[in-house]
């Protein structure tokens, strides 16, 4: 079976979403009306709203670190995941937790970072050298 993921949120300004979403991820505008926007989040289907951006808090631990939950994401392929660190680093995104390797040489190996989106919505991208080795323990 294949399947997408679809997640529909709030965003404060459109306009913003469009510059953030498009322009610095990359990612393709699909449908849209006055009050909401569709983008191709890496073959998934991001819906974003007008409206208050989900209320998170720096709760989960990543490390020594305390990122925002919830929060959202996705796993790309690590040379994927590379090309986009560099995007956003050339677009001065300001990371909440800077790209990074964890569990380097143990299963589960992975490059994380953590960032917002312009309205303020907590964003995780992995990375990892095979996609098959996400649920390594």
């Amino acid at each position: 079976m294949k399947s997408l993921f679809h997640l529909a949120f709030n965003v404060t300004d459109l306009d913003e979403a469009r510059r953030f979403y498009g322009d610095v991820l990359g990612c393709a505008e699909g449908r849209s009306t006055a009050t909401w926007v569709d983008f191709d989040f890496f073959g998934h289907q991001l819906s974003l709203h007008l409206g208050a951006p989900f209320k998170t808090a720096s709760t989960g631990h990543v490390g020594e670190h305390l990122v925002p939950m919830p929060h959202f994401g996705v796993v790309l392929a690590l040379p994927d995941w590379q090309a986009l660190a560099g995007r956003l680093q050339a677009a001065g995104t300001t990371f909440l937790l800077a790209p990074q390797v964890r569990f380097e040489g143990q299963p589960g190996e992975q490059w994380t970072m953590f960032f917002c989106d312009l309205c303020g919505n907590p964003i995780e991208i992995k990375g990892l050298q095979s996609l098959d080795t996400l649920y390594a323990a």
